[in-house]
């Protein structure tokens, strides 16, 4: 039986089962449950804190994990990331006081406050800069102002919370992060069963095709016979668009996968070329595709 970590909250709690959801597992129905099981895919997911799943995988108590590859790099234990998935985007920045004109190295024999002190110091040693870390578990913002700290190294989305606290970033990003599926690093000595390793193969594939299908939307279209050339250079699919006759005689109907950053785009010049009963719709998943090949990894 597969074991599987999900974050039991933050950011990146809701997003994660929800994917599983589109992935076709279930779901806990009461936040407040550890584990939830899924007997018709002989799974069970357990919901720990992000910072700890890394842990848990690295030790081989669980065989898969979803977490931020911030908290996997910053964890240390012996993991490694297998799909990224495409949510949780997030950058580790440092910040100074707004109304100081610190840059980054101005930070050499400061104190700085972050809850992740591995990737810091690794950060500053790249830097040539030296600094105090003091370690915090949360709430870094007010250490400034509690007299803890000089400055702090934190995840920053939106900016609101550094805003609220009269800082500002400062230097390029430590490093970005989103949210990922992590398994142990393989050793010789250290090999999952035939059935562990087929259950993982299977669940992989189904996040892939989650990933996948949220990058494309399906475009289906009525195009003029004299106009489909045109029409199929400006939808061409991942292989080949779907092209079938009508009943109205000088008209086809074509399908095809858009990325959806292009759909509204795609949309107008299919409307210029004369096409008519243009839409669009969600694809929930998906699985091999161009040939028989597997989807790649998001990112």
């Amino acid at each position: 039986m597969l074991r599987v970590a999900l974050p039991n909250k933050g950011t990146l709690a809701e997003p994660a089962s929800n994917m599983m959801r589109e992935a076709g597992y279930r779901q806990r129905s009461d936040g407040r449950d550890l584990s939830a099981y899924d007997d018709e895919n002989q799974i069970e997911f357990f919901y720990l804190r992000p910072k700890d799943i890394a842990t848990y995988v690295g030790n081989g108590d669980l065989h898969l994990g979803v977490t931020g590859h911030d908290l996997m790099e910053e964890s240390g234990s012996p993991v490694r990331q297998l799909l990224k998935l495409g949510f949780g985007y997030s950058k580790f920045r440092f910040a100074v006081p707004e109304d100081s004109d610190w840059k980054l190295e101005d930070l050499d024999g400061r104190k700085i406050a972050t809850s992740y002190p591995r990737l810091v110091r690794a950060h500053l040693t790249g830097k040539r800069i030296t600094a105090e870390i003091v370690k915090l578990d949360g709430a870094v913002e007010i250490s400034i102002q509690l007299g803890l700290a000089d400055a702090i190294a934190d995840v920053v989305s939106s900016g609101r919370t550094l805003r609220q606290h009269s800082l500002k970033v400062i230097g390029e990003p430590i490093a970005e992060s989103e949210a990922t599926l992590i398994e142990r690093e393989p050793r010789p000595d250290r090999t999952d069963s035939l059935e562990t390793s087929a259950e993982k193969r299977v669940f992989l594939e189904r996040l892939r095709g989650v990933v996948y299908a949220r990058q494309y939307v399906m475009l289906d279209y009525d195009c003029p016979l004299n106009q489909l050339d045109a029409a199929k250079n400006v939808t061409p699919g991942l292989q080949a668009p779907t092209v079938a006759p009508l009943s109205q005689e000088g008209w086809v109907a074509v399908r095809a996968m858009v990325p959806v950053s292009e759909a509204n785009l795609v949309m107008d010049r299919l409307a210029a070329l004369g096409c008519s009963a243009i839409l669009t719709s969600v694809i929930r998943s998906c699985r091999a595709i161009g040939g028989g090949q597997h989807v790649p990894q998001g990112g």
